[in-house]
């Protein structure tokens, strides 16, 4: 029954390990701060919100990270604001 009510992300197993697998960095700051960020929120994340996430794992180590530590703010096809909902929550995480 709690399945009904799960978004398409949170429902299927193979999509949560899926973005868990691209949050996975060759930066290990990106790394420990994607993971630790995915354990304590994954389960509640929204759809919309994981698209935010899959935008932001699109970018490379180093944009991610200038992001993450607000050296810059988002631009161009990320500059949205439910990303930028998200980068909040991850910075603060």
């Amino acid at each position: 029954m709690t399945e009904s009510i799960l978004s398409p992300h949170q429902a299927d197993p193979a999509n949560r390990s899926r973005l868990r697998w691209r949050a996975r960095r060759g930066l290990l700051e990106n790394d420990i701060i994607l993971t630790r960020f995915l354990d304590a929120h994954e389960t509640g994340l929204t759809d919309e919100e994981v698209d935010a996430l899959t935008r932001l794992l699109d970018l490379s180590d180093n944009a991610l990270m200038d992001l993450v530590l607000a050296r810059k703010e988002p631009e161009g096809e990320v500059d949205l604001p439910h990303v930028r909902a998200l980068l909040q929550r991850l910075r603060i995480a």
